[in-house]
């Protein structure tokens, strides 16, 4: 075989996400683009606000020495300081742009701090429904996965953690605004959770690091607003992207941020930034760097994505799926009316409805809706979401 044995077996079990992105693409081809209901992958189809679009056609249409060439690995100093005091003012915390890294994206920000921080057999606790993609970046870099269950409420299980967090662990990574469930993690949550990693802590003797994968958290409905386990654990470390609350998903660009209060920051930023070059990744895109800075209080229209979310909920639950109301995201994640989500998602499939079975995301008995589709998308599937569900009912 050319390929390495360990990515052969790494494709054979890779995504359902992209292996039902790949379905549309085939069954659009067959019955017309039109006519094929996707709501398999998170991407974001809403425009970039007016305001980013201005900022970068400006900066493309400079020119000169370096305007494109390299900066520091870690990224322009003016664009970590805007970063920085977005923050600040967030957290309350003394952040620099001695805290931040930008990087590709939200993956590539996972992958560097992973990089930097674990080494063979360290574990990494994650909570399950979780994006499966965590899978490949823990393995890339020598970590060994620890799942713990998220309750009914698909909430992490505090109960669970207790047991599964052990001395071997580096890091626990959550996910809020939560793909796929939309589940919001609420306050008290945030505070208890950071009260049992620091019980850890003295327990064994050293950090264990919270690593808060973000995307997601300008995308939250009904006038709340994201809380940042910033306040609540000193060793906090955020993974962002602009992908979802720009609608920049293609360009790649996001920023991990180490919280001014861990002891070792300052080594874990030094780590982080080495991690960035060796990786490959070099730089986080330039042009993108230079416009992001300018637009840190920007954002899609959230309102259409919670309009579409109460659309689909209303419709849903009066069919009688069982399904949490999602607080933020752009995901719904009913639970399959049978056992089997898979053999469910294929009869989707049957009326050209695309879905994602909750066994891709570790959680089997769901299924995931990506509601970032346009309004009347939803509307013409719903027939079939009926159709399906009156099938096994």
């Amino acid at each position: 075989m050319p390929i390495s044995k360990r990515i052969a077996e790494n494709i054979n079990r890779s995504s359902w996400i992209r292996k039902m992105f790949e379905t549309g693409i085939i069954l659009k081809k067959q019955y017309g683009t039109e006519n094929v209901y996707d709501f398999s992958l998170g991407n974001p189809d809403l425009p970039s606000p007016a305001r980013f679009d201005n900022i970068l056609l400006k900066e493309a249409g400079k020119s000169g020495a370096f305007v494109h060439g390299y900066m520091p690995n870690a990224g322009y100093p003016e664009t970590r300081t805007a970063i920085a005091e977005m923050l600040s003012r967030d957290s309350g915390l003394p952040f620099t742009d001695q805290n931040i890294v930008m990087t590709c994206g939200a993956a590539g920000a996972i992958n560097v701090f992973l990089k930097s921080v674990l080494d063979s057999g360290d574990e990494v606790v994650i909570i399950a429904p979780y994006f499966v993609e965590y899978d490949f970046y823990i393995e890339n870099h020598r970590g060994v996965k620890i799942v713990s269950d998220a309750n009914d409420e698909l909430l992490p299980d505090l109960d669970d953690l207790e047991r599964k967090i052990g001395k071997k662990t580096k890091v626990l990574i959550i996910n809020t605004p939560n793909n796929p469930s939309g589940r919001v993690y609420p306050e008290k949550l945030l505070h208890d959770l950071g009260a049992l990693l620091q019980r850890k802590n003295n327990e064994y003797g050293r950090a264990i690091y919270l690593l808060a994968d973000e995307p997601y958290k300008k995308i939250i409905f009904d006038g709340n607003s994201y809380i940042s386990p910033l306040l609540f654990y000193r060793n906090t470390i955020l993974a962002t992207s602009f992908s979802k609350d720009l609608s920049l998903a293609g360009e790649r660009i996001g920023f991990l941020a180490v919280s001014p209060l861990i002891e070792d920051g300052k080594d874990i930023i030094n780590a982080a930034t080495f991690c960035n070059r060796i990786l490959g990744f070099i730089n986080a895109n330039a042009l993108m760097q230079r416009v992001v800075k300018q637009v840190l209080d920007a954002g899609v229209d959230v309102g259409v994505y919670q309009q579409r979310r109460d659309l689909l909920y209303q419709t849903l639950v009066g069919i009688g799926y069982d399904v949490i109301k999602p607080e933020g995201t752009f995901y719904m994640f009913p639970r399959s009316p049978i056992p089997d989500d898979v053999a469910f998602v294929k009869a989707l499939q049957d009326k050209l409805i695309l879905t994602t079975p909750g066994s891709g995301f570790h959680r089997p008995g769901h299924f995931r809706i990506a509601f970032c589709v346009s309004e009347d998308v939803i509307r013409r599937a719903l027939k079939g979401f009926e159709e399906t569900f009156q099938q096994f009912a």
